[in-house]
C-alpha cells in the first residue's frame, strides 16, 4: 500500500521530500551514539502514512506546506516512531522494517530511553504550534498508552472479548491517525466542520489499517511484513481473527488447546494455519470493510474534491489484496 500513489496529490509528494531532512534534524543532538539510535528507524524508511495524512489535510496538495504544516507532520511521526521503539521492547522483536529492531541492536534500556526522547521532541514541536495542538497530541498519547495497556493486560487470555480488542486498537492505532488528520487540518486553517470530518476519517481509517495489519500477520510472508509473521500469536496478542476462530465451534477447541501460553515456532505455525484457513479471516475483512465505508463517508465532508477522492482511494487500497 503506497499512500502517495493512492492519494494522487503530487504536491504532497513534494512536501514529503522536504519533510525527510527536517525529520532527521528534529532528533539530531550532536551526540554520535544517540543520533545513531534516534535515526535508526528513520533511516530504514517506512510508509510515512501519518505525515502524509497530516500534509494532505493541511494543504490538499494545492500549495507548498508551510513550516507549521511540516512541523505538525513531524510531531505525529515522532510519536509513531517512539511507539515502535517501545512496542519492540514489549514484544521482544528482533526485526523492524527489514532491519534489526532498535532493542535488538542497542538493547532494551537504550530503546526505551530513546523512545522517550522521541516523545519529548514531539511534545516540544507540538508546543511550538500552540496550545490546541499541544493538548491534542498529549491527549492522543494518553489514548495510545491506554490502548497499549489494554492489549498487554489481555495477553495470553483466550477469554479476551471483541470489545476489548476494539478498544485497544481504537487507542493504540486509530487515535494517532485521527490526530494526524486533525493536526494537519488545524495547521492548514480548515473550517471547523472540515477539521471534524478529517478527524472522523482518520479514526475510521486507523481501524481499517489495524484490522488489515492483523489479517496480514496471519496470512502474509515475512518479506511482505518486514517482520516475522504470526508474531502477535507468539506474544499472546489475540486479534479479531483469532478471537473469531476461538468462537468457532469446529476449530475453536483445537486452537484453544494451543493458546494461552507462549508458543514455539511449530506451535505458532500450526495456530496460524488454523486461523488463516478459517472463515474468521474473511469475517475480519468484512469488519474492515464496514470501517472503510465509515471512512469514505467522513471523507465526503472534505471540501476539496481531489482530496476527498484521494482519501477514498487510500481507504480502498487498504482492502486490496486481502482475502475475500
Amino acid at each position: 500500500m503506497n499512500a502517495l500513489d493512492a492519494l494522487g496529490l503530487p504536491g504532497v509528494e513534494e512536501d514529503l521530500k522536504r519533510l525527510e531532512p527536517l525529520l532527521f534534524s528534529s532528533v539530531t543532538t550532536g551526540d554520535a551514539f544517540l543520533d545513531d539510535v534516534t535515526t535508526h528507524l528513520i533511516s530504514a524508511g517506512g510508509k510515512r502514512l501519518r505525515p502524509v495524512l497530516a500534509l494532505s489535510a493541511a494543504t490538499a496538495g494545492e500549495r507548498p506546506a508551510s513550516r507549521e504544516d511540516l512541523l505538525g507532520a513531524i510531531a505525529v511521526e515522532l510519536v509513531h516512531l517512539a511507539s515502535l521503539y517501545h512496542d519492540d521492547v514489549i514484544d521482544e522483536a528482533t526485526v523492524r522494517r527489514n532491519v534489526k529492531s532498535v532493542n535488538a541492536r542497542f538493547g532494551n534500556l537504550v530503546a526505551i530511553v530513546a523512545g522517550d526522547y522521541l516523545l519529548a521532541r514531539s511534545a516540544a514541536i507540538a508546543a511550538s504550534l500552540g496550545t490546541e495542538i499541544a493538548g491534542l497530541l498529549a491527549d492522543t498519547l494518553g489514548r495510545l498508552c491506554q490502548g497499549q495497556v489494554n492489549e498487554v493486560r489481555s495477553a495470553f487470555q483466550v477469554t479476551r472479548t471483541e470489545a476489548d480488542y476494539f478498544d485497544a486498537i481504537a487507542g493504540k492505532t486509530a487515535a494517532l491517525m485521527s490526530a494526524s488528520c486533525r493536526i494537519g487540518a488545524i495547521t492548514g486553517g480548515a473550517p471547523r466542520d472540515e477539521v471534524d470530518a478529517l478527524t472522523a476519517f482518520g479514526q475510521s481509517l486507523g481501524m481499517v489499517f489495524q484490522l488489515r495489519d492483523d489479517v496480514l500477520d496471519l496470512v502474509a510472508t515475512d518479506g511482505e511484513l518486514g517482520k516475522p509473521p504470526g508474531q502477535d500469536l507468539a506474544e499472546g496478542i489475540y486479534t479479531l481473527p483469532v478471537l473469531l476462530a476461538l468462537a468457532d465451534p469446529e476449530i475453536g477447541p483445537e486452537l484453544r488447546s494451543l493458546l494461552g501460553r507462549r508458543l514455539d515456532l511449530p506451535e505458532r505455525e500450526k495456530a496460524r494455519a488454523i486461523v488463516s484457513e478459517s472463515p474468521a479471516v474473511a469475517a475480519t475483512v468484512a469488519v474492515a470493510g464496514r470501517y472503510a465505508r465509515e471512512a469514505v463517508s467522513a471523507a465526503a465532508g472534505v471540501r476539496s474534491p481531489a482530496v476527498a477522492a484521494g482519501l477514498r482511494r487510500l481507504t480502498e487500497s487498504l482492502l486490496d489484496g486481502l482475502p475475500a
